[in-house]
Formats: C-alpha cells, structure tokens, sequence
C-alpha cells in the first residue's frame, strides 16, 4: 500500500500537493474566540458540535478557548474524540443497536458521554447496558421544537420519557435537548422563528420541572441562530459547529464569522481560452448544496464537477490562468467535504503550521 508524504511545518502553502484541504489558521481561531465571547455575553456556554470538524484537534482549541465540552452525532466520533482526549460529550443523535449501545456504554466508563433520547424503549436498553458495564450515561430528553426530525413533543411527551429516564438505573436525567436548525433566515428576520421554536422548548422545560425532576442542561442551538438563542434564559448551552470554517451555505446567511476552509486546487487543462480544468472532482469537494465557490480569482465562475475534474469558466479577466496555477474554493457545505478527506493543512501566514487527522472520517456508526 502506498504511503501518503505529508509535507513538514514549514512548507509554502503554494507547495503544498493537490487538492489539499486547506485551514486558515487565524480565521478559525477568531472564529472560535467570536462565537465563545457573543455566547457567554449571552449568558450561557458553549458546547460546539464536532460532527463537522471531525476532530479531537479543533475539539480541544475550542475546549481550550472556554467551551465545557463539545457535541458529535455519532458513537464512532465519540471514541474517536475520547481517544483524543477529550472528556466531555454530548451524543445528538439517538444510539439504537445493541452494538453501537455497548459501544456508548463502554466509553461511558472513560468520559462523561451524554445522549438524547426520544424513546423508551431504547432509553431502557441503553439502561440494561449501562448497567452490564457498569457505567452511568447521561440522557437528554429530545425535544422536537419544529424541525420535525427526531424528538418528542414539549409537555406530556417529553415529561413522560423524562420521568422514565429519571428512574432507570444506569442512566442519569440531564435535560433537554432541543434543535432549531429549520431557521435560516438573515439578520432580524431570524428572530421570531427561533424564538417560535425556543417557546416550544421552554414550554417542555417547565412543564418537565413542574413535574419535580431537576433540568441541569438545556442544549439547543446552530450558526444560525447562537446568537439569539444564547440569550433564552432556559437555554445553558449552544451546540453551534459549522461556525468554525463556515461555507458557502452560510456565507449566504451573512453570519459574523470568516470563511476558514478550503479546497486549494490547481490548473491541469487549458483546453479553451475560456475554460479551466482543475484537478477537484467529487472525490475532494463536495456539491450536496450545490457548487463551490471561486475565492480570490475574479472572472472565474465554477461552472461542472465530475468525479475527478472541476470546469471553470473564465471572463476577460481570468483568462491568463495558466498550468499549474492555483485556485481556492469555497465548498458549499463543509462537513460533507471534509469527511471525504484524510488531512487538514493548517496554514498561518502563507506557511504551514500542522498537518491534522480528520480522525473521525467516516465514522458513521
């Protein structure tokens, strides 16, 4: 099997081999401190989602920048994080399987891992695994607020399987867990969907105290919305993710944060005077929310992606792109292209800094 040469610290970013994923270091550090400040001012803490970085590298910077711990949607991300050293997480996605629930049991025994449920049924089995491993695992009740994915119901719903949560051994009640990713309006106009969905989790919040059960944690939040719902009293903890490279989904959101990540690809065909070839297909970015964007080469519009080519089309002004000329990209969507990559090349000031595992790639189970 042949093995990958990874280029050493030091390295021009211009030589670095195509194409590469490419982490603008400062950005994603501001990034990071932005979003932890405008949280905390807000009132609660940051608790950012991983699913998408996909690593126990940016979990610990954002760990490090203040955040009480982070988020995954996946068992496998989970051991992966906790191989990596972090301590603190919050599962968002139901665990169903006898494997995969032995698996969350198990790590449960090496960090304080949290998981939402939605069901009791599979509250029960993570229960009776809990107990065969002799680990305790935290349980959020998965509360629906509108984006009418998984969750229960606020009110009798969620203040049912909290109760059941809350007496079975092996299991610890938490909270809750809510989600409004269905906003995605700009500016003001994000307002009164999110605080639509925030009155749905704060009705289940109260209704589940009423019924005399503590509510430690409440989890809800994204990029789209950290903002306003960081200052919803109920609200402790903002799982926000997509905020720390952002994308072209988000760019289009017009959120504060700067676009950290991406795709450096270059020229391999000049086959028209206007028309590039780049060496990007499907295989390293992805288009699930349509196609990348061209960063800092005016008169180049991305117009194809095949499996291994990228087309460009070139007006006047980028018609002197020759061979082997570089070009950035912007993925429409971060995490999808990210998990089709082995390596993160962290670059400050034009020179690479760290190469980084995607560690979680394809840690889907």
């Amino acid at each position: 099997m042949a093995i990958e040469l990874l280029p050493e610290p030091g390295t021009a970013v211009e030589n670095i081999d195509t194409p590469a994923m490419i982490v603008d270091l400062d950005k994603a550090e501001a990034n990071i401190r932005d979003m932890q400040r405008t949280v905390e001012e807000g009132g609660a803490a940051m608790r950012p989602h991983t699913k998408t970085s996909k690593s126990p590298y940016w979990a610990q910077k954002m760990i490090d920048a203040g955040a009480i711990g982070v988020c995954c949607a996946k068992v496998g991300e989970a051991e992966v994080l906790v191989e990596g050293g972090i301590t603190d997480i919050l599962i968002t996605s139901q665990i169903v399987g006898a494997s995969k629930i032995a698996r969350l049991a198990a790590i449960s025994g090496n960090a304080n891992i949290r998981v939402v449920v939605d069901d009791p049924t599979n509250a029960r089995e993570i229960s009776d695994a809990a107990l065969l491993a002799g680990s305790v695992v935290g349980v959020l009740v998965d509360v629906n607020i509108r984006l009418n994915r998984c969750g229960v119901e606020p009110g009798e719903p969620a203040t049912s399987l909290a109760k059941i949560v809350d007496q079975l051994p092996g299991l610890r009640f938490d909270g809750l867990n809510g989600y409004e990713g269905h906003v995605y309006e700009i500016g003001d106009a994000r307002i009164p969907e999110t605080m639509e969905a925030m009155e749905k989790l704060q009705y289940a919040v109260a209704d589940v105290k009423a019924a005399g059960l503590p509510v430690r944690t409440v989890s809800a939040g994204g990029t789209s919305t950290y903002d306003i719902t960081s200052r919803v009293s109920e609200v402790t903890e903002i799982q926000a993710g997509s905020y720390l490279f952002m994308d072209g989904e988000y760019v289009d959101q017009k959120m504060p944060f700067q676009p950290a990540l991406t795709i450096m690809t270059q020229v391999i065909s000049r086959p028209t005077v206007d028309r590039a070839i780049l060496d990007v297909g499907l295989k390293s970015i992805a288009n699930d929310y349509g196609p990348p964007r061209v960063l800092g080469t005016d008169g180049a519009e991305f117009t194809k992606l095949s499996e291994e080519h990228g087309t460009l089309q070139l007006d006047e002004r980028a018609q002197g792109l020759e061979h082997g000329d570089l070009v950035h990209l912007l993925p429409s969507h971060a995490g999808t292209t990210i998990n089709i990559h082995d390596h993160y090349f962290c670059v400050r000031d034009g020179v690479l800094e760290n190469v980084v595992e995607v560690a979680g790639r394809g840690k889907f189970r």
